[in-house]
């Protein structure tokens, strides 16, 4: 999601690995100090990547690169590898949220730090499948945090793998959740869609986000203004120790202020969905190195909420094997209603490529979801309201093709449509008529599920045209949005 969500600063993360040799091999990557510009390295268009002179942690250069609100500044480089053998990956890194990678068949290792202004090194280790060629070495920031540095790259291989062993220790950070003390809210098992205009028992048609790191508004608030009962808790995001679930990187997932008021919200007929990602900050999905340790996490964070309803909102490339397992032994162990929230390229296209790659997957593994198109933030023509119904018909096209088999009924039942109220981050404004225009798509079509962004904007506090997280930018009402979306019933 686009809205802006204040992060603390995280400490560095280093994932322990199966490396045990004390030898170290020759250093694999080609230009590993960028004393050579940016030879050897692909890094992507909108990142302005360059080798600077200041500030370098050794040698004359080091790499600079500036994410941009729909581009984390990506450089990478391809190296050839030994199957069946353990790699250590390290680089020195200095800005806001700097991650280390290396992805490849049988591969996926990441790291992560938020060092600032001190060189920090990152230090990951993998072991290569019995057919792996080659791996992606990659560096990326995350979007709109500012210019990131990166040096003195090091992939350091050449010892055997150990003999696999039963089971695996998990890494530091990715220790299995305790048992949950609170336990998760009944959800009805899965069951044949229903008919149009008739949601099945217990679904939830209409949860707005709010930014539940932000003390106001709380829940209760906006139900006793409202009388909406259901909303989005954004965002879950993994804490400075790794794979441990925590509101917006930060903020223990059990903190009293947020559970008494889930509680509270909860004791009026109430729920939550948990949804984790969005726009900025260390992931679940990639700080959880497993399917097993990403499994534990999700039901932590949902334990100790109490509901069994999850978001997974993806803004930046993921492991989808790896999400999509976990999220399928989640549903086939709870039953649990998933959805993933994602970006849209354009009105006429719908969701992104690597989000259409992430469906597949998720259908090929038999995971339901509901498929909850951001319709924000993307180019268009001619009226935006109905610019969002395009978008919203094309993402439903691209599920006809995902979801064969699918009635229409269905798959317009698996469709979510969650808009960005008032001023857009990249220009677009959703007026109350774009809203209106909207929900009569939504009622005629029996979709989902309505959510917008965010609860906490929705109120005139800055009329002029004003981007900010606690405003809409436009002349409204308090809640006018959420009232306006409440009209809707499934």
């Amino acid at each position: 999601m686009r809205g802006p969500l204040g992060l603390g600063v995280a400490a560095a993360l280093v994932l322990s690995g199966l490396f045990t040799g004390t030898a170290h091999a020759e250093n694999l990557v080609t230009n590993p100090g960028f004393e050579s510009g940016l030879s050897g390295w692909t890094c992507s268009p909108a990142s302005g990547a360059q080798a600077v002179s200041s500030p370098v942690h050794a040698g004359s250069r080091a790499l600079a690169a500036t994410p941009t609100s729909s581009d984390h500044a990506r450089c990478e480089q391809t190296i050839s590898v030994r199957p069946s053998t353990t790699y250590t990956l390290s680089a020195w890194v200095r800005g806001n949220y700097v991650f280390l990678g290396a992805t490849g068949d049988q591969v996926n290792a990441q790291t992560w730090a938020s060092p600032g202004s001190a060189w920090t090194r990152l230090t990951t280790s993998f072991t290569t499948g019995p057919s792996t060629g080659s791996v992606t070495v990659y560096l990326h920031g995350w979007y709109g945090q500012g210019t990131y540095h990166a040096d003195d790259v090091e992939l350091d291989g050449g010892h055997p793998a150990p003999s696999p062993s039963p089971s695996q220790s998990p890494s530091p950070g990715e220790s299995p959740s305790p048992s949950p003390s609170v336990p998760p809210s009944p959800s009805p098992s899965p069951s044949a869609s229903p008919s149009p205009g008739t949601p099945p028992a217990g679904e939830i048609t209409f949860a707005p986000y709010i930014d539940i790191t932000m003390p106001t508004p709380s829940l209760t608030d906006a139900y006793q203004a409202t009388g909406v009962k259901h909303y989005t808790l954004a965002f879950v995001l993994g804490d400075s120790t790794g794979c441990n679930p925590s509101w917006g990187g930060t903020i223990p997932i059990d903190d009293p202020r947020i559970i008494n008021d889930v509680r509270a919200l909860q004791a009026r007929g109430g729920q939550v969905i948990v949804a984790t990602g969005g726009a900025l900050g260390p992931y679940l999905e990639h700080v959880c190195a497993t399917p097993a340790a990403l499994l534990a996490a999700y039901k932590k964070a949902l334990d100790t909420v109490g509901t069994n309803h999850l978001d997974v909102d993806i803004e930046a490339s993921i492991d989808a094997h790896k999400v999509n397992t976990a999220l399928k032994q989640l549903q086939d162990e709870r039953g649990t209603t998933i959805s993933y929230t994602l970006r849209v390229q354009g009105q006429d296209y719908g969701v992104d490529p690597f989000s259409v790659q992430i469906l597949q997957d998720a259908a090929a593994k038999g995971l339901e979801v509901l498929v909850n198109p951001m319709l924000m933030n993307f180019g268009h023509t001619g009226n935006w309201g109905e610019a969002m119904v395009s978008a919203a018909e094309a993402t439903l096209g691209q599920m006809r093709e995902i979801w064969p088999g699918k009635s229409e009924a269905q798959l317009k039942r698996m469709l979510g449509l969650t808009p960005m109220i008032g001023r857009n981050d990249t220009g677009p404004i959703t007026t109350q008529a774009d809203a209106r225009t909207l929900l009569s798509y939504a009622q005629a079509n029996h979709v989902g599920r309505i959510a917008f962004w965010s609860v906490g904007r929705d109120n005139g506090g800055c009329p002029d045209g004003t981007l900010s997280p606690t405003c809409s930018g436009i002349a409204q009402s308090p809640y006018e949005f959420t009232r306006i979306f409440a009209a809707y019933t499934g």
